[in-house]
């Protein structure tokens, strides 16, 4: 199975607020950004169990930089989609934010309604997480099995 993470508001807090990771010295120093507490267990058991994790953001953040922070972490993404490669590669009328069908995603999992709301009319499978879901991690584990 293929599963994408949003990342802003997702896995690093910004408009909304959640416990972090705490960053080492040298990730301060150059600057990584903070992520959610459990990302790194999670991406970690999704790959223990066969999965592939990418990274499907509409930020444009440079793919390479957003995999060398998730190295940092511990977690060696297997691929990174941001805003310019989603433009690149979808094409389909009302262009949704995101659409993984077009990267062969089997579940994405974002913030966002609107994300949600786009999986029902697109028919791609979404997982929702909200900024004070405590048990996020253990949901989507249930998820994919």
């Amino acid at each position: 199975m293929i599963i994408s993470f949003d990342l802003d508001d997702t896995l690093i807090p910004g408009i909304k607020k959640f416990d972090t990771v705490e960053r080492t010295f040298l990730q301060k120093l150059w600057k990584v950004e903070q992520l959610r507490a459990g990302t790194i267990e999670l991406m970690q058991a999704c790959q223990a169990r066969g999965h592939k994790v990418y990274v499907y953001t509409t930020s444009y953040r440079p793919p390479r930089r957003i995999w060398w922070m998730f190295y940092l972490y511990g977690i060696k993404l297997d691929r990174v989609i941001n805003q310019q490669v989603h433009n690149k590669f979808v094409h389909i009328p009302a262009r949704p934010s995101k659409y993984p069908p077009a990267f062969n995603i089997d579940l994405h999992i974002d913030d966002s309604k609107g994300v949600e709301m786009e999986g029902t009319h697109f028919n791609f499978r979404t997982i929702i997480v909200g900024e004070d879901n405590l048990n996020w991690t253990r949901d989507i584990l249930a998820a994919i099995g």
